[in-house]
């Protein structure tokens, strides 16, 4: 007999269900007893004892399906060390649940704090396997996470049809993508979508750069630019900021986002009509695309393979488009950054695309 716990934490993603169901028909075909429980709405679930058994009919037709069967919550790591409200020690409560259940392995989905805890928990004695899921990309010791293709797809949408009307009414459009502390996501949909300048938050900008691309446009007959400003982008002068100062500045800021600052200041700096649109959590919607269906699938079937193995602590990785088990330890708490220097921004700029630097 097999028990496996399975949940689900942090931001959703459109693959989250593929994935678990990749997991779950990779041990019901090869194991003969075989007992999955869900955890509801992430960490919590794990914490407080709600779940549920999951029988095959939970897995029926949810490949397709965004968002997560089990549901989801944001649990801080900082905070797992931090007892709850009622002085329940968290990180036992878990354990007490794991055990309680008699689980051979848990196995968690999530990004970079969820894999933090995961880590914690297999310090605390506890079999994990950890599926990297995030529509950032972030997630060092693997090629690509789950949800980052799908994301992507959604916010080259997004810039494709701004083009139109960017195009019919000779504007500058801001379209402002997710990602908080790295680029991939804006990257990848700026190329993709054709935007003109691309700004990121590993490469601070300066807003004289951001003006002159534009009027070269314009010198150049081209009536309308189009940018893709990831959300965590950031100019030089507040690079220079410490991380305190930087936070307190956001707080004060009277725009909602740093696109519509950028906005103001490129309308200020030329008289240029600016307009700024935010796809928003729509990049995190929807159904998953045919690639990160298969992705998944393979990343479940893997981990599947390495429950039977009883190899645990690893997170299952896609590298050079091969799944592998990546040890927990060497990786949680790294984040994968795009490097302002690496191939693909060098590229990038070959072909024009402004950067802000």
């Amino acid at each position: 007999m097999k028990r496996i716990g399975l949940l689900t934490s942090g931001g959703d993603c459109q693959a989250l269900n593929a994935a678990m169901r990749g997991v779950v028909k990779g041990l019901s075909e090869n194991v003969d007893e075989l007992e999955v429980y869900g955890f509801h709405n992430g960490y919590k679930g794990l914490i407080y004892g709600d779940y549920r058994l999951l029988t095959s009919r939970d897995f029926s037709g949810i490949l397709t399906k965004g968002g997560t069967i089990l549901g989801s919550s944001r649990q801080p790591f900082k905070l797992m060390r931090v007892p709850d409200e009622n002085g329940l020690d968290k990180v036992e409560a878990m354990k007490q649940t794991y055990h309680k259940l008699n689980l051979n392995c848990l196995v968690i989905l999530g990004g970079n704090g969820t894999q933090k805890t995961a880590n914690l928990l297999r310090e605390e004695g506890l079999n994990i396997i950890h599926l990297p899921k995030t529509i950032d990309n972030d997630i060092y010791g693997t090629d690509v996470t789950f949800g980052f293709q799908s994301a992507i797809n959604i916010a080259t949408d997004a810039i494709d049809c701004i083009h139109t009307t960017a195009a019919s009414h000779n504007r500058v459009f801001i379209v402002e993508v997710m990602g908080h502390k790295v680029g991939w996501l804006t990257l990848y949909a700026g190329i993709a979508g054709g935007a003109d300048i691309i700004l990121l938050p590993e490469i601070p900008y300066d807003i004289k750069k951001v003006v002159e691309a534009i009027e070269k446009r314009s010198k150049a007959g081209k009536g309308f630019t189009i940018l893709a400003v990831a959300e965590g982008a950031i100019s030089k002068e507040d690079a220079k900021l410490s991380k305190k100062e930087y936070k307190n500045k956001v707080a004060e800021r009277k725009f909602p986002s740093v696109s519509y600052e950028i906005a103001d200041q490129i309308q200020k700096a030329g008289g240029t009509e600016v307009r700024v649109t935010v796809p928003g959590h729509t990049q995190r919607g929807g159904s998953p695309c045919p690639y990160d269906r298969v992705l998944c699938t393979r990343l479940g079937a893997a981990a599947a393979k390495a429950i039977m193995d009883e190899d645990y602590g690893c997170m299952i990785a896609m590298v050079n488009g091969e799944t592998k088990r990546v040890p927990l330890k060497d990786v949680a708490g790294k984040l994968k950054m795009v490097e302002p220097d690496c191939q693909m921004i060098k590229e990038a700029k070959r072909i024009g695309i402004s950067f802000g630097d």
